[in-house]
């Protein structure tokens, strides 16, 4: 609508929400209808909709909570990642090495402040996967060649979302898996998503899959991501990688995440690319997708 149109629920096209909730036009709704619209809305979505107000202000339990959430987020932000406790529990899920690597940001302020940091490895890291690919290479005879699929755990901007879903998803994940060949788990302190670009080039992995702990909101602190790219290598872009987000129980379970990590990977596989060519559709889900 522009500036000289009216603001009118007569203009075409344009629903009228006064007229939804009961309300004459030009009136705001009617005290007795507002609040059922309201809890209608919150009944829908986490985000904070159809707030009450004292005055001009927002009501005091509601700015609380507000200040409670913002709190959690930063403090997810800020958490250090329990790695060797995490590591633990993966070796037992995966039943297969776990690698403790890290970026080339120092500390939590560092990558905060480096976000390219994040993206890179650092020489111990460095070293440490020319001595798993050696060895591999040792005991096949030949230098290791493909060995398909590369996992990638690391804490991203949220240490909690990993302590928290990383390990249950990766249980519902594993049975997915039979017919990957894959190499060992890699958890990565001070990671962001494209570090499992050089991870998986060092590796001489096919596809790389990174479960990471996604940027906090205010009503999900604990949001794990997938990002999943085919033939990685440093200076990959986003558009070159799949993501699935949200994964936790108020979000998209670990079953059905898992279901769809699973189908990626294989189409990812059968077309030899992961980005925005690959388009995954509900029916290829198959039950309960």
């Amino acid at each position: 609508m522009s500036a000289t149109e009216p603001d009118s629920p007569d203009t075409p096209g344009t629903p009228d929400i006064r007229a939804a909730v009961g309300a004459k036009p030009g009136n705001a709704p009617l005290p007795q209808q507002a609040p059922a619209l309201a809890a209608r809305l919150r009944s829908l979505t986490p985000a904070r909709v159809g707030l009450g107000r004292t005055g001009v202000s927002l009501r005091t339990r509601d700015l609380l909570d507000f200040s409670r959430c913002h709190a959690m987020a930063r403090d997810a932000v800020h958490a250090q990642l329990a790695a060797v406790a995490l590591a633990a529990t993966l070796k037992e899920i995966s039943g297969s090495e776990v690698v403790r690597l890290h970026s080339a940001a120092a500390d939590r302020t560092n990558y905060l402040q480096r976000p390219d940091l994040g993206r890179e490895l650092d020489e111990q890291s460095r070293r440490r996967l020319d001595e798993i690919r050696l060895a591999g290479a040792a005991r096949q005879g030949a230098p290791m060649n493909a060995p398909g699929l590369a996992i990638v755990v690391a804490d991203g901007l949220s240490a909690l979302a990993v302590e928290r879903h990383a390990a249950l998803f990766m249980r519902e994940l594993m049975p997915h898996l039979h017919g990957w060949k894959s190499t060992p788990v890699c958890l990565v302190e001070q990671g962001r998503v494209a570090i499992g670009d050089e991870i998986g080039a060092a590796l001489r992995a096919e596809i790389v899959v990174v479960l990471l702990g996604e940027r906090p909101g205010l009503s999900s602190p604990d949001s794990l991501g997938a990002y999943i790219t085919w033939q990685p290598r440093p200076g990959r872009t986003d558009a070159e990688r799949n993501c699935i987000s949200n994964i936790r129980p108020e979000g998209l379970g670990y079953a059905s995440a898992a279901r769809l990590l699973a189908v990626i990977l294989n189409e990812a596989r059968r077309l030899r690319l992961t980005g925005i060519a690959l388009k995954v559709e509900a029916g290829q889900l198959g039950p309960g997708g």
